[in-house]
């Protein structure tokens, strides 16, 4: 099925896997969040590692590891980590080469545009301490 906006798995993981360390008072593992938001193990753990490496989050390792917000959760941003993942929206989303359209007016009625525009506004003034 078509979506209008599409969002990754890996960019919906590591949103949900840092709300839910932000919102944690203890630490998380990678088989603890994989079981809360029903994720593959695997692919998880290499989002959680990019996370680790751009320094969003501390990694203990052993039995009582886990993840920890490095951050302060109100001030990062849903957009930074979904850009971190996917890299920076793309706003122009009709198909046709912006200028190239040869039509006066955008036969989707700009929605396109609008909604990437408004999911862009929302992750941008949306932080992490909003979710919990």
């Amino acid at each position: 099925m078509a979506k209008v906006v599409h969002i990754s798995e890996a960019a919906s993981l590591a949103v949900h896997s840092m709300a839910l360390i932000a919102g944690s008072s203890e630490m998380l593992n990678v088989n603890q969040i994989a079981d809360i938001t029903h994720a593959s193990r695997n692919h998880l753990a290499k989002v959680m590692q990019t996370l680790v490496k751009n320094n969003y989050l501390d990694s203990v390792r052993g039995p009582k590891g886990g993840f920890t917000l490095k951050g302060d959760p109100t001030k990062i941003t849903l957009l930074e980590i979904y850009e971190l993942i996917e890299g920076t929206l793309d706003h122009s989303y009709c198909g046709i080469q912006e200028g190239k359209c040869p039509f006066r007016a955008c036969v989707f009625g700009g929605l396109a545009n609008k909604f990437s525009q408004e999911f862009n506004d929302y992750l941008g003034r949306t932080t992490l301490s909003q979710l919990i």
